[in-house]
């Protein structure tokens, strides 16, 4: 993906027809290539300077230009050379649905390989939104929707949902047993057309603007944003809702984003939002993206307070929600039921368990408890191993809060790590949330998703937007 954001990657959709006349279609991907690769319409013309393909699975690189149309002048949406296509389908077996990756090398050098396979992430499931979802509401397209944390937010402000989409199929099995059964199983490149809604919510994958690990500006991950946007033109809402770690409002891709947006007439401001400040039990900050071409974009009021920050403006409000709030009447000892349940820890984990103090972490182990990738790293990571505390929020939660080495997963009092029920509960789910999968494909769904509280505050806010809340009396009320 290239553009003012530098993208080095861009990832294309195999279609039927692809396979039928062995073709990478190139539509929309033309800005990708050097303006001097494309050449006349035939061969007996003037042909383009020749990239070159390493394409996965095959011998021998491929030197290609791209043709033009003979009327228009316009780069054609195929390589000239194509025969390598049919091979390169063959050899890994592409099907219609799958995802191919061009990775740029060099000015005229690209590498080609499998990105994504259909069948991975397919389900029986289907449906078609010819059809009005039931009530009366605002419409809403819910994006790269989890297990459905925003989408639940929206459904219990409501709103109806017109479409749901997720490529995992477990997390597909969540949103239709809690939220919606208008649910595509499939990668967002995959869908054609979308349904008109007032609406648009999603948060693209986040892994090139993450803090936690390598910040990858080049994932192929990053450019899906672009197909939330094509969603945003098609059904042509009063609204979008874009959501994403706080890196994201500091990237060049915001930067595009926004630019592109106000092309398709929205006016746009993205703000950091705590989820403590809207009665999650948890300190979880989410860059929100509004869109409007209705007025100007705003954002919810605060619900709760930092009891430590409290003020004349704040005075009314109640103070954040504790872990204490939100698990303490759970039995110490998990269940096995209801998602109630813990690892198995070896006997040195439980040792190590039992020396955290409350609010303590890997600091409070003694030496010959202590791993010696720990001893040699004396600075740093606080939470690691740490303990919850029972009076204040919980830091946020991620997809592997089972495993306290990750961070402050340790339960208060509790010689364990919470359970996949206590940290569904820290996001805020309800406690008769219906989650689908396995153990780690729920810890997963649990850690990737909006808070459903964050989600309803910005719901709600979003109906007032739309003239559906005229006061903030009646906002209050919902």
């Amino acid at each position: 993906m290239s553009g003012q954001a530098g993208h080095r990657k861009r990832l294309i959709c195999v279609t039927a027809a692809n396979l039928r006349r062995n073709h990478l279609y190139l539509t929309g991907h033309n800005d990708f290539f050097p303006a001097d690769c494309y050449g006349a319409s035939n061969t007996k013309g003037v042909l383009g300077k020749h990239v070159r393909l390493d394409v996965v699975g095959l011998s021998d690189p491929v030197m290609t230009d791209i043709p033009t149309d003979a009327k228009t002048g316009k780069p054609r949406r195929f390589f000239r050379k194509r025969g390598w296509i049919r091979e390169f389908f063959k050899k890994h077996g592409i099907k219609p649905g799958d995802t191919i990756c061009i990775e740029r090398q060099s000015s005229h050098r690209f590498r080609v390989y499998p990105f994504d396979a259909k069948e991975h992430r397919e389900s029986p499931a289907s449906f078609s939104y010819k059809d009005e979802p039931e009530g009366d509401g605002p419409r809403v397209i819910e994006l790269f929707a989890g297990c459905g944390g925003m989408a639940l937010g929206f459904k219990n402000a409501g709103f109806r949902t017109v479409l749901a989409n997720e490529w995992d199929k477990d997390a597909c099995d969540s949103l239709r047993a809690n939220v919606t059964d208008r649910v595509l199983n499939c990668a967002i490149q995959e869908i054609e057309q979308f349904p008109e809604a007032d609406v648009v919510a999603g948060g693209p994958p986040c892994q090139g603007f993450s803090n936690l690990g390598e910040r990858v500006p080049n994932d192929p991950r990053n450019q899906l944003w672009r197909h939330y946007f094509r969603c945003v033109e098609l059904a042509k809402p009063k609204i979008f809702v874009l959501e994403n770690v706080p890196p994201l409002l500091k990237s060049a891709e915001f930067a595009e984003m926004k630019r592109l947006a106000e092309q398709l007439g929205y006016k746009v401001e993205g703000r950091v939002l705590n989820a403590a400040d809207y009665g999650v039990p948890q300190t979880r900050k989410r860059a929100i993206v509004i869109g409007s071409r209705i007025g100007e974009p705003s954002f919810p009021e605060p619900t709760n307070v930092d009891p430590l920050k409290r003020d004349l403006l704040s005075k009314h409000l109640p103070s954040w929600r504790t872990v204490r709030d939100a698990i303490g009447h759970l039995p110490l000892v998990p269940t096995g039921q209801d998602w109630h349940v813990g690892r198995n820890p070896t006997p040195k984990s439980l040792e190590r368990y039992r020396t955290i103090p409350a609010g303590g972490n890997r600091w409070n182990l003694p030496l010959d408890l202590m791993p010696e990738c720990w001893k040699r790293k004396t600075k740093g990571g606080t939470d690691l191993f740490g303990r919850l505390w029972w009076d204040r929020p919980a830091v946020t939660i991620r997809t592997e809060f089972y495993k306290p080495e990750k961070g402050r997963y340790l339960h208060p009092v509790a010689h364990r790590p919470i359970t996949h029920l206590e940290a569904a509960l820290l996001q805020s789910f309800p406690q008769d949330f219906k989650f689908c999968g396995s153990k780690t494909n729920v810890g997963i769904q649990i850690g990737n998703a909006v808070p459903p509280l964050l989600g309803f505050a910005i719901a709600k806010h979003i109906a007032r937007m739309l003239g559906l809340l005229q006061t903030t009396r009646e906002l209050r009320a919902v």
